[in-house]
């Protein structure tokens, strides 16, 4: 898969606490991940920074080439990462509260695996259409979900800024993760919330599809957020499956 992507600090915010990395493991697979962090005088980047450069370390170290190893591979290593960050959190005074939400997903050669934590997201692109692949963990889907609101009112609900799910927080890691087979002209989309919260879904996908190079949709997504408010830092990673084998 070829992928591009890129953060930004936003308009608003001073720091930019995520963070975003791809890594090859020895099978050849890929793997993306994007995390936000959250909590802590210093912490949020600390914690999205060791998800992402722990977990991408360890990816380069396997021979993982089907889903079934991917998927187990993804729970053990959201449990792993989970009690690094808690017990680095419980050390240290000023990393105290830390966490980060994480959004990975496993490349192979016509299937992904997903795990998710927290309301970054991946999304697909197939015939022009554009779907949300992940369930966002914050209080406002979780009312939605449980018919208390509505998506219209789930989005401006102060629920959607209270996270139920991420790294960091409590000792269980309960990651969901979702397996995809892919054609060729797909295309994988992994954001942090900066993104959806000015950019609308039809948007997303006008600017993708309007681009030259997925490293020009990155940007111009980017440039979308911060023309809207840029309330957040934002992070936006896009990759195109070319064929259908790499």
């Amino acid at each position: 898969m070829k992928i591009a992507y890129a953060s930004d600090t936003g308009r608003v915010r001073a720091d930019n606490q995520d963070y975003v990395g791809v890594f090859i493991n020895e099978a050849g697979a890929q793997l993306a991940i994007v995390a936000d962090g959250v909590g802590g005088e210093n912490g949020g980047d600390v914690a999205a920074t060791m998800a992402v450069s722990h977990i991408g370390n360890e990816w380069q170290q396997t021979d993982i080439h089907d889903i079934v190893a991917a998927r187990n591979w993804l729970l053990s290593q959201a449990a792993q990462e989970n009690e690094t960050i808690l017990t680095t959190s419980n050390r240290y005074r000023t990393l105290r509260g830390m966490a980060t939400t994480l959004v990975i997903a496993v490349i192979l050669v016509d299937q992904l695996v997903i795990a998710n934590l927290g309301d970054s997201r991946a999304y697909l692109i197939r015939e022009g259409q554009l779907r949300q692949l992940t369930v966002d963990h914050n209080l406002a889907s979780e009312l939605v979900r449980r018919g208390a609101i509505t998506e219209d009112e789930a989005v401006k609900h102060p629920g959607r800024h209270v996270i139920t799910r991420q790294l960091g927080v409590t000792e269980e890691a309960e990651p969901d993760v979702f397996e995809f087979a892919t054609r060729p002209g797909d295309m994988l989309v992994l954001t942090t919330d900066g993104m959806p919260k000015h950019v609308s879904d039809e948007e997303i996908l006008a600017k993708i599809n309007d681009a030259p190079t997925i490293t020009d949709a990155v940007a111009e997504l980017i440039s979308a957020t911060n023309e809207a408010g840029g309330s957040d830092n934002v992070t936006v990673l896009i990759g195109r499956q070319e064929s259908e084998a790499r």
